[in-house]
């Protein structure tokens, strides 16, 4: 059907512009945090706050309280899950994972490509993004928890204490900073 009446439409604008107000008032009030995309449970908290947009912008046996109310829980518990993460490393693991380092001193580990199902490929062309067309000038390239890849290229310094949280191979401690 391509128009199904003036009150439709005239329910979707209002709800529309309500829904989008209130879900602008609590993003602002949790924080920026909120739609940060740090990992994989940051996207999917934005993604589920779009589809209840969409769901009450759309549905009309959703009420415009029934869906500013599954914003303010969906924030909530974001909010929730991330500050208790801050303070209980299990829960930062369990939460976002760790790092996986994936290259290291110029050479692939396959144990660590192989259960991140990562080809070296992939690798490959992250290095390339980086400016860099050498693997053995990088130190480590690590799939980061969002799923981004990290180059971190050789600089000569024995100090690398941004690769102290990472899994990977550890032939000689990094030094933390």
């Amino acid at each position: 059907m391509f128009f199904d009446g003036w009150a439709g439409l005239g329910r979707t604008i209002v709800v529309g512009l309500l829904a989008y107000v209130a879900l602008v008032v609590l993003l602002r009030i949790s924080g920026n945090r909120t739609l940060s995309k740090l990992n994989a449970f940051d996207l999917i908290v934005t993604i589920a706050l779009g589809s209840t947009l969409a769901t009450v912008l759309l549905n009309k046996n959703v009420a415009l309280a029934e869906g500013i109310a599954a914003f303010a829980l969906l924030i909530g518990l974001q909010f929730a899950v991330t500050w208790t993460s801050v303070r209980a490393q299990w829960v930062r693991r369990a939460v976002t994972g760790e790092p996986r380092m994936l290259l290291y001193r110029g050479r692939f580990l396959p144990d660590a490509l192989r259960q991140t199902r990562v080809l070296e490929d992939e690798v490959r062309s992250a290095v390339r993004a980086s400016g860099s067309d050498d693997l053995t000038s990088i130190e480590a390239v690590v799939l980061e928890t969002d799923g981004s890849f990290s180059v971190v290229r050789q600089d000569g310094t024995a100090v690398r204490s941004s690769l102290s949280d990472v899994v990977g191979p550890v032939q000689e401690p990094y030094a933390a900073v």
